[in-house]
């Protein structure tokens, strides 16, 4: 039997091991994407947007962090499961207080401090504005990152991407709530301008300080909340002139503060993660294979 926990940060939920000395898990779950979608399945299995495994430190991190999709594909990164893994150690060495964390991951070591009134602020380095770190084919545009159009029903919508060690595109719109989403976040998530795919953000602005997205995440399809992609949308709403360097993002799932001091900073990222609950896997209920 293996133990994992079940974490959330705003919907966006993820089944946490604690694989510090159990290089093997890494190596069965990173092999087999057809057991990693089984065990995130929501009618039989555990359930879950993806899989985080906490591992030994290759660098100088005090934990190495891989995230696993719901479709078994690996992420470079995500926000909510930063915040999610930062709690999930916090709570496992509670004896020594553990509240700052330097985490190593594919976009490199993200540092995290969970904050006294049990939020999760998070530097989540600076963005990508280059079209090539994306990676995108978008052409660099004066407002300073990668712009393009494409077209829904004879409409043509612009759209806009921002590297967060991940890929993302973010399209503006009047109204999120009306729009296909189910038809237009798969086709945008693969967009040909984007090689490694991307997650895709629906942004409504409120007012320069509020911003309202809706999440396609690239590997897992619609999700309450995306961190990266917070970030990202800030940036981008920021750049073509529709918000302020600092707002509230709002997701399904609830509400991310982001801060972006300007180009070549990093971003801070404020929101919530909790514990859903402990539990106990068998692996042999599983069929492992691809």
């Amino acid at each position: 039997m293996l133990k994992f926990s079940k974490y959330e940060g705003l919907g966006n939920d993820f089944i946490l091991f604690d694989a510090r000395g159990l290089a093997h898990i890494e190596v069965l779950l990173s092999e087999n994407t057809k057991l990693v979608s089984q065990i995130c399945d929501r009618h039989f299995g555990i359930g879950a947007d993806g899989i985080i495994l906490g591992l030994n430190p290759l660098r100088d991190g005090d934990i190495r962090m891989k995230i696993l999709n719901a479709d078994g594909s690996e992420a470079e990164m995500c926000g909510n499961g930063i915040r999610c893994l930062s709690r999930f150690i916090c709570d496992l060495d509670s004896n020594n207080k553990v509240s700052t964390l330097k985490v190593e991951t594919l976009a490199g070591i993200i540092s995290s401090v969970i904050q006294d009134d049990g939020n999760v602020s998070v530097d989540m380095g600076r963005p990508y504005l280059e079209a090539d770190k994306i990676p995108t084919t978008l052409h660099q545009c004066s407002l300073g990152l990668p712009k393009g159009t494409v077209e829904f029903s004879g409409t043509k919508f612009d759209i806009y991407a921002v590297g967060m060690g991940n890929p993302h595109l973010i399209i503006p719109l009047k109204d999120v709530s009306s729009i296909p989403f189910e038809s237009w976040g798969p086709f945008l998530e693969d967009h040909p301008a984007f090689p490694s795919k991307t997650n895709v953000h629906f942004l409504e602005v409120l007012d320069p300080n509020n911003l309202k997205i809706r999440v396609w995440e690239r590997g897992a399809g619609p999700t309450m909340a995306c961190g990266t992609g917070a970030c990202a949308t800030l940036v981008a709403a920021h750049l073509i002139g529709l918000s302020n360097k600092i707002a509230n993002v709002y997701l399904p799932g609830g509400k991310l503060k982001i801060i972006w001091p300007g180009v070549n900073l990093p971003i801070q990222m404020i929101g919530p993660s909790s514990k859903v609950y402990n539990g106990e896997l068998d692996l042999s209920s599983f069929k492992p294979s691809n």
